[in-house]
């Protein structure tokens, strides 16, 4: 888990080449002429971020969007503006699509220790159901490119649930990937967003049954192949969990860069405005690019670390549930003990929202 002195940054690159169906984040398929004045303007705000006192970061994350559609020396030129502890992970997000030998040279070279790739599914029909692009046969390619490259660790993301995707093709994919040896794999469930294409064909939603069997699947492969659940939708083996989202599961303090980016420190959260266009020309008027923040009363702030905890393997104290729950979840085998704290079982992690509901907040982590 991340250190007391855990500090994380991330970077928003809105760019795509395609949007995926499912897809409701900021990004954008038709705005590459920006790319440039964008790449400018992220670079701005961080220097007067850390002209401000910005701590050094433990974590870097570069999400998107896709950030390998940028140059590399582009990204690597944002990435040397942001001050590092000595073992920093920097994590960066690609479509196997962009992974090239010269690309993860590059990344390598300048400092990235960690590549995350939206793989979401091995097989073809389920791919084009979700509106992916790229062909199953280039994520081995670009994981032989990360090895090569001398990356000691990467992720492969899944997205499970597609009403096309049968329980062999989702078996396949499984199946396909560990042949690829990940060091850590994600699975999420496909999620319905608003305003998406997908919303908007209700026969291309998913089931809950179908999710919860294809959950409990992948988490049992997952165990087989060494690879240990340590946040719902996250597997690694020993050493390989990612640190900067253990910062955000155990409400550490980050700062987002560049449009539509979320930033916490001091119990307040804040969120940049949402276009790159608008993103652009505020840092070049020298205003603040802040659309709005919050902040949480300190009892709101206690129970969502509960529940933040909850959901990794961490899990939370045996006293954040009333004895009447505790015995009810234990019956139903949503949770089991584990010395003086609560774990969820698999099945409790799929039901992690009911647990949640009755966690006390006034109670110890």
């Amino acid at each position: 888990a991340a250190s007391e002195a855990a500090f994380g940054v991330y970077v928003h690159i809105p760019f795509c080449s395609s949007r995926c169906d499912y897809c409701a984040f900021a990004t954008w398929t038709d705005r590459h002429h920006l790319q440039g004045a964008y790449v400018a303007a992220v670079k701005t705000e961080i220097a007067r971020a850390v002209d401000a006192g910005m701590s050094p970061a433990s974590s870097v994350f570069f999400g998107g969007g896709t950030p390998s559609l940028l140059p590399a020396s582009e990204l690597m030129e944002i990435l040397s503006g942001i001050p590092l502890t000595a073992s920093a992970e920097v994590t960066v997000e690609c479509n196997p699509d962009t992974v090239t030998a010269a690309l993860a040279d590059a990344y390598k070279a300048g400092g990235v220790t960690r590549i995350s790739m939206g793989v979401q599914s091995m097989v073809p029909k389920v791919l084009q159901a979700l509106g992916r692009t790229h062909r199953p046969d280039n994520v081995a390619a670009a994981v032989g490119h990360v090895r090569a490259a001398g990356f000691a660790t990467f992720n492969l993301d899944l997205i499970y649930g597609s009403p096309v995707e049968w329980a062999d093709d989702w078996a396949r994919t499984l199946e396909e990937v560990l042949a690829l040896d990940p060091p850590h794999v994600s699975a999420y469930a496909l999620t319905v967003e608003a305003g998406t294409p997908l919303a908007l064909d209700s026969t291309r939603h998913p089931d809950d049954d179908d999710q919860a069997d294809k959950y409990l699947v992948a988490n049992e492969r997952f165990r087989q192949a060494g690879l240990s659940n340590y946040e719902i939708s996250n597997w690694a083996i020993p050493n390989h969990e990612c640190r900067h989202n253990w910062l955000y599961w155990e409400q550490g303090e980050y700062r987002g860069f560049g449009c539509a980016a979320h930033s916490h420190e001091g119990g307040r959260r804040w969120w940049n405005v949402r276009t790159p266009e608008r993103f652009i020309a505020m840092i070049g008027e020298f205003q603040d690019p802040v659309a709005s923040d919050e902040r949480l009363d300190a009892e709101a702030y206690r129970l969502e670390r509960l529940q933040l905890a909850l959901r990794t393997r961490v899990g939370v104290s045996r006293c954040a549930l009333a004895p009447a729950d505790l015995d009810e979840f234990l019956d139903a085998q949503l949770i089991e003990t584990v010395g003086d704290r609560i774990v969820l079982t698999p099945k409790g992690r799929l039901l992690a929202n009911a647990v949640s509901v009755r966690l006390r907040a006034g109670r110890t982590v």
